[in-house]
């Protein structure tokens, strides 16, 4: 983020100093001026172009991964609580069972 800021400025600089020399040797310094800030305004736009696709990459990237994190951990859940409905059921079966062999 901060290069492409940097890359930008250095290029509003450059335009204005090639315009200011220019205008200097040629008598069409104003069409020279709207030229080249025209060209840096392409320049601007393709970067923030540029940037705007960079950001949703990462923002899909991000969103894929909490969509992945929360799919693993709703199956993990749903996993242990069948481990533990199947514990707490044979845990009911083996006592049901002692208590029969007790009392019978």
């Amino acid at each position: 983020m901060k290069t492409i800021g940097m890359l930008l400025f250095a290029s509003i600089g450059l335009a204005t100093l090639g315009a200011s020399a220019q205008s200097a040797h040629d008598g069409s310094a104003s069409q020279s001026i709207k030229q080249d800030a025209k060209a840096v305004g392409h320049g601007v736009a393709e970067g923030a172009r540029d940037i705007g696709h960079a950001t949703r990459d990462v923002a899909r990237k991000v969103g894929d991964g909490a969509k992945e994190a929360g799919i693993g951990i709703g199956h993990g859940a749903k996993k242990a609580g069948i481990a533990v409905g199947h514990g707490a059921r044979e845990g009911w079966d083996a006592t049901r069972h002692a208590v029969k062999q007790v009392f019978d």
